[in-house]
């Protein structure tokens, strides 16, 4: 138990900084949902959507797995520490330097491809967010595998309040500041770039200044790439890269399917592309949880791998995760009717995509889960091909769907990939790394969760009513808690503050 309560800790150290954050950039969304209403404003952030998801797919590309080789190798007693991160570090920063080059040597053709053509400086800008983002990679995991928490929260919630507060700035200041003052630099400066442009350069803006705040992580480290070490790493992290483009296909590249797939004119298919976009942050109960475990149980899943009981541990640990999980899907099928304010009214057609976005969520949480065992069993590959069968899965079901039904079909690809990922994983896993998973508890778990959405939407079927849905989501909420009680009792009256309330409750 103690155990998990490191991990536990760890997360919410972790979690709280990235819940927030998220959070804090989340609130972007009924911000710009609501300034960007009209016909153009709805286009203007599909480009930004689009942009993002790009980004996130050249992230994976520019920092190649380096930071989950850097948690690997730095759990090794042979490793010499300086020696390991002046070769992370240095193979990231020569990297970078070139690839962005070439980028931004290719912005014209790569405006294009996006539908942006008139605006190639957004390329560059997104180029240089990729650039700062993959710089403060080995610096950010220097601080995970140190244990320092605190110092993460405070450089990654920092970043986060110059974004915001530089957009909205941008968005909303000086939108009425050039109405009112036409001839001011300002205004000038504001009329002369796109919406998404100063969005963007919020975001460049954030980055540098999260990449100025780890100085103190990579201001000692002098640059010294240790070849042998360096082919050790990228050895190891090179299935990754695969892995990482197959997954960022899975997660953000059915935003570009939507623009090249849907039928019509490209504004409609931009329009459409915005709707699935802005919804799918209706995820953000499981996407946060799921961040936040994801960066304390990586290091810990490593600093665990020597004990011989790691693998009874990471099956206890699996059985909380799906209950959490669960958890987060109720709360937000449950209270749809408070969740959807998110979005402005102008982008909540999109609102029936939300529950099935939310099923995938849990699939790739459980998924995340199991990696696990490839990752210890030095079967990165295995990572690699799970992720590229998803992959196929994903472009195959957009490709033969999206004309005929939209952004339900990349929400059904997205649950359908993630399904079959998490299934494929467990049956290889346990052929090389069996983990004991209590299989029978979690697919009851799954299948309660299930039946409770499908109650409450039957009763928001038959009746419209605002507190009779918040009513019946919170009854529905109350079943499940309860079963996890009796079902958990034992172990939930070890668990400190709840367990001596849980103890009183009979059976």
């Amino acid at each position: 138990m103690s155990k998990i309560k490191q991990l536990a800790s760890q997360t919410v150290w972790y979690g709280a900084s990235n819940i927030i954050s998220k959070l804090i950039n989340y609130l972007l969304t009924p911000f710009l949902t609501r300034m960007l209403h009209t016909p153009r404003g709805i286009v203007d952030y599909g480009d930004m959507s689009l942009l993002y998801a790009c980004i996130s797919l050249l992230n994976i590309v520019f920092t190649y797995g380096f930071e989950t080789a850097y948690f690997r190798f730095s759990n090794k007693p042979e490793t010499n520490k300086q020696t390991l991160l002046r070769t992370a570090f240095g193979s990231i920063v020569f990297s970078t330097i070139g690839l962005s080059l070439i980028f931004i040597f290719l912005r014209y053709p790569l405006s294009r491809l996006v539908e942006q053509a008139a605006h190639p400086e957004n390329i560059t800008i997104s180029v240089l967010v990729i650039a700062f983002d993959a710089l403060c990679a080995i610096p950010l995991a220097r601080l995970r595998q140190e244990n320092k928490p605190r110092r993460y929260a405070f450089v990654n919630l920092s970043g986060v309040f110059v974004n915001v507060i530089l957009t909205v700035f941008f968005v909303s200041f000086c939108s009425t500041y050039a109405q009112e003052h036409p001839d001011a630099s300002l205004s000038q400066f504001y009329n002369s770039h796109s919406i998404v442009t100063l969005i963007l350069l919020a975001n460049l803006a954030k980055s540098l200044f999260t990449f100025v705040l780890l100085y103190p992580q990579w201001g000692d480290i002098k640059i010294k790439i240790n070849i042998p070490l360096w082919k050790e790493l990228f050895a190891y992290s090179s299935p990754m890269i695969i892995t990482g483009l197959g997954g960022m296909i899975n997660e953000t590249m059915d935003r570009f399917m939507l623009l090249k797939w849907v039928p019509g004119p490209m504004d409609v298919a931009k329009t459409v592309q915005s709707f699935y976009s802005a919804n799918y942050k209706l995820a953000i109960v499981i996407t946060l949880f799921i961040q936040a475990f994801r960066m304390a149980a990586e290091p810990f899943f490593f600093n665990q791998a020597g004990d011989k009981d790691a693998p009874k541990l990471y099956a206890r640990i699996m059985k909380w995760f799906v209950i959490v999980v669960c958890l987060a899907f109720l709360t937000t099928v449950l209270y749809i009717d408070f969740w959807k304010i998110i979005v402005g009214p102008s982008y909540r057609s999109g609102l029936g995509v939300v529950p099935i976005l939310l099923l995938a969520n849990v699939f790739l949480g459980i998924y995340y889960n199991q990696s696990v065992w490839y990752k210890l069993s030095n079967k990165m590959r295995a990572g690699m091909y799970i992720t590229l069968i998803g992959a196929i899965i994903t472009i195959i079901i957009n490709y033969l769907f999206i004309p005929k039904f939209g952004m339900y079909a990349s929400a059904w690809a997205t649950c359908i990939c993630y399904g079959s990922m998490m299934v494929i994983s467990y049956f290889w896993g346990h052929k090389y790394y069996p983990i004991p998973y209590n299989v029978k508890k979690i697919l009851s778990y799954l299948v309660v969760m299930l039946l409770l959405f499908f109650v409450q939407k039957g009763i928001m079927a038959i009746i419209s009513n605002v507190v009779v849905h918040f009513v019946t989501g919170t009854i529905l909420m109350g079943v499940f808690l309860l079963l996890v009680v009796f079902a958990e009792r034992k172990e939930l009256i070890a668990f400190p503050v709840i367990g001596k309330y849980i103890a009183k409750i009979k059976k």
